[in-house]
């Protein structure tokens, strides 16, 4: 798979995983409290070499503007609701209504030609 091209459908499900893996890599960080705690400091950096990998991959063959967009929502909107459930942070009407524009929009540019 390295150095080969990739189908768009591929690089789409890797893009995605991509932004689901950067949410684990954010809770790791917090996890690893400054990078004090072994084992959620190797997580973190695990999660962080696996989303770079896989974004990277993915920009072979999605345009770049879109993809990252899509990627960045996907942590964004993620990492706000699982902090919310698992560290008990703040989740607010107007939080939630910050979220639901952010899915919108990766609705929108994943739908996007180009």
């Amino acid at each position: 798979m390295i150095g080969e091209a990739i189908k768009p459908s591929v690089a789409w499900t890797m893009l995605i995983a991509a932004g689901l893996i950067d949410v684990a890599w954010a809770l790791t960080m917090k996890l690893s409290q400054g990078y004090t705690k072994p084992w959620w400091t190797a997580a973190s950096i695990v999660a962080l070499i696996a989303f770079v990998w896989l974004l990277g991959r993915a920009l072979t063959a999605l345009p770049v503007g879109s993809a990252y967009a899509v990627w960045t929502g996907i942590g964004a909107a993620g990492t706000v609701l699982l902090g919310s459930i698992l560290f008990g942070e703040s989740i607010t009407p107007l939080r939630l209504g910050g979220v639901a524009l952010i899915v919108a929009g990766v609705v929108v540019l994943r739908s996007a030609p180009g």
